[in-house]
């Protein structure tokens, strides 16, 4: 073999090596693999039952119901699509209606979104980026209003 065929053949391996660890790294992570969706984009895409992902927006009006011991169900909404919640645990502190809030877990087969986990804001300016991004694609942020903290520009 002259110089440039082995040069070819070690950089070929190395591309291979670098290829299969990338595959082998994307296959491990696939189960932490989590999207994020707003209401309208999670029906819209017709997200199949069980698969894992957030939702958020703002917790709509009047949706806010506390079941037996730790349990509630409330609609998270972005002003055009709403999305059923049901959740089990300790709410945040200042969880409330009409509040921005981001919800991890999956859909059940009835259509309700079973949360695992639910973030809500942490003062009266926030909102997280995922929904404050989500509401302006939806057209109910409005850019002349004053932007929570940590919200995009």
């Amino acid at each position: 073999m002259t110089r440039k065929q082995k040069r070819l053949a070690l950089i070929g391996s190395a591309l291979g090596v670098l290829a299969l660890a990338v595959g082998l790294i994307l296959f491990a992570l696939r189960d932490n693999v989590v999207f994020f969706y707003g209401p309208t984009e999670m029906v819209e895409k017709h997200v199949g039952q069980g698969t894992r992902l957030r939702i958020g927006g703002l917790v709509k009006t009047g949706t806010l119901t506390h079941l037996e011991g730790k349990s509630v169900k409330f609609q998270v909404t972005d002003g055009k699509a709403d999305v059923p919640v049901s959740y089990t645990g300790l709410l945040p502190d200042l969880f409330k209606e009409g509040q921005g809030v981001v919800a991890e877990g999956a859909l059940d087969s009835a259509g309700v979104f079973k949360a695992d986990s639910i973030l809500a804001k942490h003062d009266e300016r926030y909102m997280p980026r995922e929904v404050a991004d989500a509401l302006k694609k939806q057209g109910v942020w409005k850019e002349g209003e004053t932007a929570p903290a940590g919200a995009p520009k």
